[in-house]
Parts: structure tokens; C-alpha cells; sequence
């Protein structure tokens, strides 16, 4: 059964790998459930995580995770220790801190351009995330971490992506950046002026060349018609 789990796992990871480049180290960002579900399940994350993923992980959460644990007490007092050996994100909630949901929804935001992925037991926080494409989503069933299959949102962009009807916009403008970075604008403006002047003879010259050569063969047939019109008149 582990063998079959690991290989769901591994093309998954392809699809997120190939679709919406992910990399070693995976960041994963864990909410206060996840945590408690390990807890109580006894896996340890830090361990068997980049195994199933097969690759390095960085754990980490945000301040806000931090501080929902911490206002909810003794009951999830062993999340809270878990939560906090995770390297801490930076959010945009360092003065007025929110949910723990709806902190890791604003690191995801704008086409998940840190290529996070998702570790929460909240069913609402999970269905959110499946709305948005490129967002792989953990989760913990009995005493297992499973990566959950790519949602038909995301099913749904890669396919446009494929027919080329849609680039995302963080795309968009790392091509611009990088073409003028290597300077790839100014060559390709080159290679077009050096198109326009390269050509081959003028059509219009031949055409004149062969108006020359009809025109001198009907030459000695106008000279023909000329001699047989003198003889009739002597």
C-alpha cells in the first residue's frame, strides 16, 4: 500500500513539477490543524515529509498560524511547539494578525508565485485553495500524509495553457525582463531590418528583358510584310 501511495505521490508531483514549476526545496506551509493532526496521529513531519514528496522541504508557517495556537490554549498548546520549530514567513498582518486561513490564502494570492504548497485539516480553507490553479494541497488521513490530486481548476489552466490561450501574468513579465536582461528586443529588431534589405533580382527587370526580346523578333516579320507589299505594287 505504500508503494501505490508513493507512486500517486511522484505523479502528482510531475504534473506540478512540469505544469507550474515547482523545485527542490518545496516550501510547505502548515496551518495550526495540520500541525495537531500530526500530533495526535504521531508523524513526524520533518521527517517523512520530503520522503513522500521525494525531494528537500522547508517547513515553515506565519505569524498569524502562531498566534491562533497560542489564543486557543492548552488544547492545542503541542501544535503550538510543532508550529513554532518552522521557519516563520512574512505576511502582511504584523500589526492587526488574522485567521490562520486566512493568512496562508494571502501567500498564495497573485498566481502563487512562491510555489507554496498548502498543509491544512480545515475542509474550508482546502476547498478555497482548490479554486485557485497550481496550489498542491496536504492533508493527513489516519496516521498518513497524502498529497491530494490536482484540482480541475488547475486541470483546467494547465489545458488552456497547452492551447496557448493563457500565459499568467507573473509569467508575462519575468519573459519581458528577461529578454531585455540578455537583450534578445534589440536583436530581434536587428534580424528584422536585415530581412528587409536582403532580396533577391528585381521581377520587373526580367519582365522588361523579355518585352525587349519579343519585340525585336517581330522585327523582320514587319520588314517581310514591307517587301511583299513593294513587289505587288511593281
Amino acid at each position: 500500500m505504500g508503494v501505490t501511495r508513493q507512486k500517486h505521490a511522484k505523479k502528482i508531483m510531475g504534473f506540478y513539477k512540469h505544469n507550474f514549476q515547482f523545485r527542490e526545496p518545496f516550501q510547505v506551509l502548515l496551518d495550526g490543524t495540520f500541525c495537531q493532526a500530526a500530533l495526535r496521529n504521531k508523524i513526524q513531519i520533518r521527517e517523512q515529509l520530503p520522503g513522500y514528496l521525494d525531494g528537500a522541504a522547508q517547513l515553515c508557517t506565519t505569524r498569524c498560524v502562531i498566534k491562533e495556537l497560542e489564543s486557543l490554549g492548552k488544547a492545542l498548546y503541542g501544535a503550538k511547539l510543532i508550529a513554532q520549530r518552522f521557519e516563520v514567513r512574512n505576511c502582511s498582518h504584523h500589526k492587526n494578525p488574522v485567521s490562520g486561513s486566512t493568512c496562508l490564502l494571502s501567500m498564495i494570492e497573485d498566481g502563487n508565485p512562491h510555489h507554496f504548497f498548502i498543509a491544512t485539516q480545515d475542509q474550508e480553507l482546502s476547498n478555497k485553495v482548490k479554486r485557485k490553479p497550481g496550489i498542491p494541497l496536504l492533508f493527513i488521513i489516519q496516521n498518513t500524509i497524502v498529497l491530494d490530486k490536482p484540482s480541475p481548476k488547475s486541470l483546467a489552466f494547465v489545458q488552456k495553457l497547452q492551447t496557448n490561450q493563457l500565459v499568467p501574468e507573473y509569467q508575462k513579465q519575468s519573459i519581458v525582463e528577461l529578454k531585455e536582461k540578455e537583450g534578445l528586443v534589440k536583436q530581434e529588431g536587428e534580424k528584422r531590418r536585415k530581412r528587409k534589405r536582403a532580396g533577391g533580382p528585381n521581377p520587373l527587370s526580367c519582365l522588361k528583358k523579355k518585352k525587349k526580346k519579343t519585340q525585336e523578333g517581330q522585327e523582320p516579320s514587319a520588314e517581310k510584310k514591307k517587301r511583299r507589299k513593294r513587289k505587288r505594287n511593281r
